[in-house]
């Protein structure tokens, strides 16, 4: 009896060496918890701002250091509140489509572009990819100017969706993901279809584009914070309120509205929370397939 008690403590890791030191199994289970506790303390500490902000989006009065943390006399009148100012559903609807457009044009561009870096052979095609390398080491700000009097007076596309959508069309990274993605695929897809006569248009609609998943949604993901955050052009290029995006909306907000609202903090965390909640919606539902999509190309290149 005793033997068969012994063989089940050293099974489930319970038994101690002859110097008193714990088991392999208990060993192993306290290293385990030593590595979780200090990604559990990052991960506090970078949840705790969304907690805060989604705290005092709800606070029915301003209350700021440790009041504001607890979550108690909470109500949605904050909501309606930045509703009323700034036409909450209005400035969501912009932002869509201009994100919309953007991601529209990244995927159909990045697409044509990368497969015509990865896959077909023309003079001067190294220079234009080092040439589009170096594009993304420019800010953005360095080309308003120039951008701005393209736009607005050349093009005449002030206060327009397409004048906000312009600027991002094509988007260098995300060309450089389509560009490696397709340098991966075997060559002989690429050969048998020319062998069966297919055009390249046809080769990339029907052979890469089904193949093409992962990239392209690693390249959606990428560019989608972009425009959805995009304050600068937006408001340099629209000056009609019913065009303008909600981070421009919020902008206003704070300089001519906000000083007016009985809770103007809880006010503006409400419209923030409104802003960041589709990004992190995108990310958490993404988040398996970006992960994937990202191992899957450093361990390829």
């Amino acid at each position: 009896m005793a033997a068969i008690v012994d063989r089940d403590r050293r099974a489930v890791g319970l038994t101690t060496s002859a110097g008193g030191r714990p088991g392999a199994g208990e060993g192993r289970a306290w290293r385990g918890l030593g590595r979780l506790l200090p990604l559990l303390a990052g991960a506090v500490l970078f949840v705790f701002p969304f907690y805060y902000m989604v705290v005092l989006s709800l606070k029915q009065r301003p209350e700021v250091g440790p009041a504001g943390v607890v979550p108690v006399g909470l109500s949605l009148r904050n909501y309606a509140d930045i509703d009323q100012a700034i036409d909450l559903g209005r400035s969501l609807v912009n932002s869509a489509i201009f994100t919309g457009g953007v991601l529209f044009c990244t995927v159909v561009f990045g697409l044509l572009a990368g497969y015509a870096l990865a896959q077909l052979h023309w003079r001067g095609r190294e220079v234009v990819f080092y040439a589009m390398l170096l594009l993304l080491a420019l800010p953005f700000q360095l080309l308003l100017i120039p951008l701005y009097v393209l736009v607005a007076r050349d093009f005449g596309l002030a206060d327009s969706y397409l004048g906000m959508v312009l600027p991002f069309a094509l988007n260098s990274a995300a060309i450089f993901i389509f560009r490696q993605f397709f340098l991966q695929l075997p060559r002989e897809l690429f050969e048998a279809a020319r062998l069966d006569g297919a055009s390249e248009l046809r080769i990339l609609a029907t052979v890469v584009v089904p193949l093409s998943r992962p990239a392209i949604v690693t390249a959606m993901l990428v560019t989608f914070i972009g425009p959805w955050n995009e304050f600068l052009w937006p408001f340099l290029i629209t000056k009609q309120a019913a065009l303008q995006p909600l981070a421009v909306a919020l902008a206003n907000f704070m300089s001519n509205v906000m000083q007016r609202e009985p809770n103007p903090a809880g006010a503006l965390m409400a419209g923030a929370v409104v802003l960041a909640a589709p990004v992190v919606i995108l990310f958490l539902f993404f988040q398996r397939q970006f992960v994937e999509s990202s191992v899957g190309s450093g361990l390829k290149g």
